[in-house]
């Protein structure tokens, strides 16, 4: 990122165990993020219970963040730890360290 107040974008994703998530960041930063099924509910969130479903995560270059096939994204500033979310939705880091690519 060349401002410090721009938005992070991820533009990597991989799924390295059911339900988790290895991120990286257009800054470098790397996180692994889990979803825990059954933390809540809704029909865009209960979907990634299943973790074959889950594990269609792609990135969408445009809004610089992870999506599935449903539509359901994920504010890239608080997947990179800038924010706390504004609602559980399930998510949770369990980076080990801090990492950077």
């Amino acid at each position: 990122m060349t401002r410090k107040d721009a938005i992070p974008s991820v533009v990597g994703v991989a799924v390295v165990r059911p339900h988790v998530m290895r991120l990286l960041f257009n800054d470098g930063v790397v996180r692994d993020i889990q979803y825990v099924p059954g933390q809540t509910t809704g029909p865009m969130v209960q979907p990634l219970d299943d973790p074959e479903y889950f594990a269609k995560v792609r990135v969408d270059e445009e809004a610089g963040t992870v999506v599935w096939p449903n539509g359901l994204d994920l504010a890239p500033e608080v997947l990179h730890g800038d924010f706390e979310p504004v609602s559980d939705l399930g998510f949770q880091d369990v980076t080990a360290a801090q990492q950077t690519a």
